[in-house]
């Protein structure tokens, strides 16, 4: 008899194991790159259960360098995505509606960085010189740059030459180019790890050159927002990703953790995470998840003013909302 109830109970429990599960609204999250810091925010709201306090059952989907968030979520492999504004801009301009639904990272980590041995002192002296640029939706921002200081990308002693930059600091090790690509809380941090001293360098972060766009919003597409439904499950979404980010930017070595324990390539170091965490948190310090419309304005602003070929030729309508943040953060 025993045994029996024994038996009973334990069906239960794999019923109600199974119920909850199959109750469990389900979110597929596609990331702008690979498991790392840079997302730390949706790594600790899954690992701390604050997806499953909101009955969600979230997929958090890397990315890498063969993948375009926009492409993803056009083709229905995620309901969400992490995309820099730019790059949604541009996609929308170009026919698929994405819509910024919350703004997590309030600065920009994007940075110029250069050898002081190639000359370059200040942006003037870009003139002449090999500067290395992520593509992928990724160049948007330097784009705009160099048309805010009318220097050409198409070579020349009065334009700059571009070097399409892996995602590595590769061609400023081997001084291939005078200046390339870097994140604050990433590629800088491997320059120094390739035993390039801080003083040997120059950056210019975008943020002091007043190009500043805005990076890792979240995004969906427009027409998905119809569904009420839909809007709640985002709503839940943002709302436990947020309680993810600040417990992150609270407890930075242990989100550093939380990510490695996620990433299943092994590719992360315990010290480059760490460091990489602290410096995100910086970026993500001052947001409360509600895209700041001066913000957007700014963003927008520096990427209609490319002269004669600016990243998005009119001013977007309907890229984003506070709809969904509005209800996150009451």
């Amino acid at each position: 008899m025993k045994t029996k109830i024994a038996s009973l109970l334990l069906a239960s429990a794999f019923s109600l194991a199974a119920f909850q599960s199959e109750a469990a609204d389900k979110v597929t999250l596609q990331l702008k790159w690979v498991t790392q810091a840079q997302f730390g925010g949706y790594y600790v709201a899954k690992d701390k259960g604050f997806y499953e306090e909101e009955g969600l059952d979230v997929e958090i989907k890397p990315g890498g360098p063969d993948i375009a968030p926009a492409q993803v979520i056009a083709g229905g492999g995620a309901d969400v995505i992490v995309d820099w504004m730019p790059s949604a801009l541009a996609t929308r301009e170009k026919g698929v509606a994405l819509v910024n639904i919350a703004q997590p990272f309030k600065s920009s980590g994007m940075m110029l960085t250069c050898l002081k041995e190639s000359g370059v002192t200040g942006p003037e002296n870009f003139k002449g010189k090999t500067l290395g640029v992520w593509f992928f939706g990724n160049e948007y921002p330097f784009l705009s740059w160099m048309s805010h200081l009318k220097i050409p990308t198409d070579g020349g002693p009065d334009g700059v030459t571009v070097l399409k930059q892996g995602f590595n600091v590769d061609p400023l090790i081997q001084k291939q180019a005078a200046c390339i690509s870097t994140m604050t809380y990433n590629e800088y941090g491997q320059v120094l790890d390739a035993g390039i001293k801080p003083e040997d360098l120059i950056t210019f972060k975008y943020e002091d050159q007043g190009v500043a766009t805005l990076e890792d919003g979240l995004y969906v597409l427009e027409d998905k927002l119809k569904d009420p439904a839909f809007k709640e499950k985002m709503v839940k979404f943002v709302r436990a990703s947020m309680k993810g980010w600040k417990y992150a930017e609270e407890h930075p070595d242990e989100a550093a953790e939380i990510v490695l324990e996620n990433d299943s390539t092994g590719a992360q170091t315990e010290a480059h995470q760490k460091r990489m965490m602290g410096e995100v948190a910086k970026l993500t310090a001052g947001s409360n998840g509600a895209l700041d419309e001066a913000d957007y304005k700014r963003t927008v602003a520096s990427l209609l003013a490319g002269g004669s070929d600016p990243v998005i030729s009119k001013e977007p309508e309907g890229a984003w909302t506070h709809e969904v943040t509005d209800e996150a953060l009451k």
